[in-house]
């Protein structure tokens, strides 16, 4: 009996050592999934980990996380900022169809915040392996986030968003279907992927209220938003047009039926505000930033704002629209001069 203990340690051990990088990738992707995180944020894990142990293969023979030091990581993220954007990838095959280096960014240095991201994502993978108890200690444990400078978040103003609505030909249904959708966004300040996933049982016409079920929320819990009379209308309009063309369960539905992507109507968007001869890089993600800003701007109240938008918390509301610029902050301080309210 205790021969046979013995020889299944054994053979536990050489198992275990045996156990290359893809290995604990998989094992953890299989978490991530079972944990039911988002698409968006296992394909984020995924890419940054296939990056970095393909690093850690090439340029110093690593080939199990227990051979994973503080050292390796500051080379690497050395080594990423140096090459710049899309000059190192996970698989060489990809570069044949992809054509990075045909990219206008391509080399491009990378931002502190994709850095961050990295680091992140490492940061979440070794504690991992740590309460798995692959490894004694985190390689990560000293590795400090790149104190990134903050970027002004692009303002849209009324000009310009009512020259992007009309660069929209609504005679084709796609463009009439995405004029209904960057409408809804800025009126309610919903994620992208949230209003992209909406169907018709979601809608509440009537209360001009709209349920973003957990399943399609990045805070994995229900919650409501509202839209106004002027969108009520749009919206009806929007559905008695779609049930003209397609029978679907989603709100925005392609042509045939099926849930348009995130990219495809990103795509979209950006030849939308080329015809509109907006110079700004303002994307779909920018309209939910603009409906905070306003949202604040016209003495809404922080906590409602942080309920609307799905933070986890007011603190990331707060620190998420620090950046009202002097403009805002004059307009808002005519409005309370104590003395040209005595007057």
């Amino acid at each position: 009996m205790y021969l046979t203990k013995g020889v299944f340690f054994v053979m536990a051990n050489l198992l275990k050592s045996k156990k290359d990088l893809e290995f604990y990738l998989e094992d953890f992707m299989e978490y991530c999934s079972l944990k039911e995180l988002s698409r968006k944020t296992i394909n984020s894990y995924e890419s940054t980990l296939m990056l970095f142990f393909k690093y850690l293969k090439e340029e110093h023979m690593v080939a199990n996380v227990t051979e994973v030091t503080f050292e390796h990581i500051g080379d690497y993220l050395k080594f990423t900022k140096e090459r710049g954007k899309y000059s190192y990838v996970s698989d060489d095959k990809t570069v044949a169809y992809n054509h990075p280096d045909s990219r206008k960014d391509f080399g491009k240095p990378i931002s502190d915040a994709t850095i961050n991201n990295y680091i992140r994502n490492m940061k979440v993978f070794f504690n991992y392996c740590l309460d798995k108890r692959y490894i004694k200690k985190s390689p990560m444990e000293k590795v400090k986030f790149v104190k990134a400078k903050r970027k002004m978040k692009e303002e849209i103003s009324d000009l310009e968003f009512k020259a992007l609505i009309k660069a929209i030909n609504v005679t084709i249904y796609s463009e009439y279907r995405d004029y209904t959708i960057i409408q809804l966004i800025f009126d309610t300040g919903m994620r992208l992927s949230e209003t992209l996933n909406l169907k018709l049982e979601d809608i509440d016409i009537e209360r001009r209220t709209i349920l973003i079920p957990a399943e399609i929320n990045k805070g994995k819990k229900d919650r409501y938003v509202f839209f106004s009379n002027t969108m009520s209308t749009i919206l009806k309009k929007w559905l008695q047009y779609k049930d003209r063309y397609c029978t679907s369960e989603w709100l925005f539905p392609t042509k045939k039926g099926t849930i348009i992507t995130a990219s495809n109507f990103e795509r979209n968007f950006r030849q939308y505000r080329e015809r509109a001869g907006i110079i700004k890089n303002i994307t779909p993600h920018g309209l939910r930033n603009n409906f905070a800003k306003r949202f604040l701007l016209s003495g809404g109240d922080i906590f409602m704002l942080s309920k609307i938008l799905g933070h986890s918390s007011v603190t990331v509301t707060e620190q998420a629209y620090l950046d009202v610029t002097m403009t805002d902050i004059r307009k808002s301080y005519q409005r309370y001069s104590p003395l040209e309210n005595m007057k």
